[in-house]
């Protein structure tokens, strides 16, 4: 079990880690959006939007709840226009309701004609206890065995709850424990620093369990928080980039924005072109 760093700690660390010296992440590695980062635009034109952000060079793209929404001609619509496009889904977000065993027929349909490889559980309802999150870890199984038949995995995308110690240990510590090997961590940079922990440390832990990594900056300024661009945050991307494909098993990247100084599509080129010029 990895200890996590202090904020301030990792915060002094990071802060002596020159931009210059920072590594390029691997090449071969795709790079995707998380469409929340769109989400405005996406309601707005849904089409039009993901040929955005495709012709800004993302290579794969992670769909949110509202996808569900969909029926099966547009959901086909949609993968007919991801493969005209080069692009693929990679993964979806999903909430807890939404793996209920009620509604699991329907997710597993609608990420088969997709083509995702992961059906990924976006958050947990609120949790008091370790005892709570045992059973969110139970969950978690119970759905991946459902979904192995058809070829379909797991994952789960952490908050900062995860990541804050209750009863003395870290909730993240416990899913990790409690769930199956198959089951993807999937790694919200942002919310990990902003709740004290290492990302680095973390990846390091878990080796061959961190296949895709949400690329969110942070910056400890009260008026920037999640605000802020790739790069411009206290990431060590670095260190990240580096544990992240020589242990963590990374099979692809998202980039994600809560939204910034520009609009939605600008935001999402900017963060691209500054991951591009690592």
């Amino acid at each position: 079990m990895s200890t996590p760093l202090t904020r301030r700690s990792f915060l002094a660390f990071s802060s002596m880690v020159p931009l210059a010296l920072w590594a390029r992440p691997s090449s071969s590695i795709p790079v995707g959006l998380e469409l929340y980062s769109v989400r405005d635009e996406l309601q707005r034109d849904l089409h039009g939007t993901v040929r955005a952000v495709a012709k800004m060079g993302y290579q794969c793209v992670e769909f949110y709840a509202p996808y569900l929404d969909w029926n099966e001609g547009q959901t086909k619509e949609m993968r007919k226009l991801l493969d005209s496009l080069g692009i693929r889904c990679s993964s979806t977000h999903n909430g807890a309701e939404q793996l209920r065993v009620a509604n699991l027929d329907k997710v597993r349909d609608r990420n088969l004609i997709l083509g995702s490889r992961y059906v990924v559980q976006a958050s947990s309802p609120e949790q008091t206890t370790l005892d709570g999150w045992k059973s969110v870890a139970e969950s978690l199984n119970a759905t991946a065995d459902r979904l192995a038949p058809s070829g379909l995995k797991v994952g789960y995308h952490n908050h900062q709850p995860e990541f804050t110690p209750l009863e003395g240990k870290r909730p993240i510590e416990v899913l990790a424990a409690d769930t199956m090997p198959s089951i993807m961590l999937q790694l919200d940079v942002g919310t990990c620093l902003n709740a004290g922990s290492d990302p680095v440390a973390w990846i390091r832990s878990n080796p061959g369990r961190i296949r895709s990594l949400h690329l969110k900056d942070w910056s400890p300024d009260p008026a920037k928080g999640y605000k802020v661009l790739f790069g411009e945050g206290v990431a060590n991307w670095k260190a990240i980039f580096a544990a992240a494909e020589s242990v963590g098993g990374v099979e692809y990247y998202l980039i994600e924005q809560e939204g910034s100084r520009y609009s939605e599509l600008e935001t999402a080129q900017k963060c691209l072109a500054a991951y591009r010029s690592l």
